[in-house]
């Protein structure tokens, strides 16, 4: 596997310098959430540097590395191929970088849509990325405050704002989106049971 260096040096060669910086924002963020949460700090580390790194990739060959990989390209891929940067970065953590951790390689796969029954790193790098401190939307502080206190609480309010984000911009919805949604509102009304 390669070193945290040697990731570093792939990603200013292959991201744009916004992009770039981001990155490194998401691995310090996702370090500090793997301390308060109890997830291999190491790990975080990694899927939180690593996680972005087919976002330059062009629509065409995101398409070709997804397929190669076995990756179910659905139609909502297809006429929005930048919802698999996810899946195609872990195709070249593992395949580039020598990552071969799944749980990484799942953060990393999975960032962008998020999943049913997604595990803790899933949801540190998922929410690390949506929070980190160079982010910068209306009601990002109170999604960065409530992270670090009720990661799941987070994570859904994180899944609304962007199911009514991709609505009012007349975008497509990936099912993985809705589904994760939906599984963690079954969870928090398991609970309150």
């Amino acid at each position: 596997m390669w070193s945290e260096e040697q990731i570093i040096e792939y990603l200013k060669e292959n991201l744009k310098e916004r992009r770039f910086k981001h990155s490194l924002s998401v691995r310090d963020t996702a370090v500090k959430l793997a301390e308060i949460y109890g997830v291999d700090i190491e790990k975080a580390r990694i899927a939180g540097l690593a996680h972005d790194c087919a976002k330059n990739i062009k629509n065409q060959e995101m398409l070709n590395i997804a397929e190669k990989y076995g990756y179910n390209i659905n139609d909502v891929c297809i006429k929005s191929p930048s919802l698999l940067h996810g899946v195609v970065g872990a195709y070249i953590s593992k395949n580039i970088m020598g990552i071969h951790d799944e749980s990484i390689l799942n953060a990393i796969a999975y960032h962008t849509t998020g999943r049913k029954n997604m595990s803790l790193l899933e949801k540190i790098i998922y929410m690390a990325d949506y929070i980190e401190p160079l982010r910068n939307f209306p009601g990002v502080e109170e999604v960065r405050k409530l992270t670090y206190e009720d990661i799941d609480e987070a994570l859904i309010v994180t899944f609304n704002n962007t199911i009514k984000y991709i609505i009012k911009n007349g975008q497509l919805l990936h099912s993985d989106t809705i589904e994760a949604r939906n599984y963690m509102l079954c969870l928090k009304h398991m609970e309150e049971l």
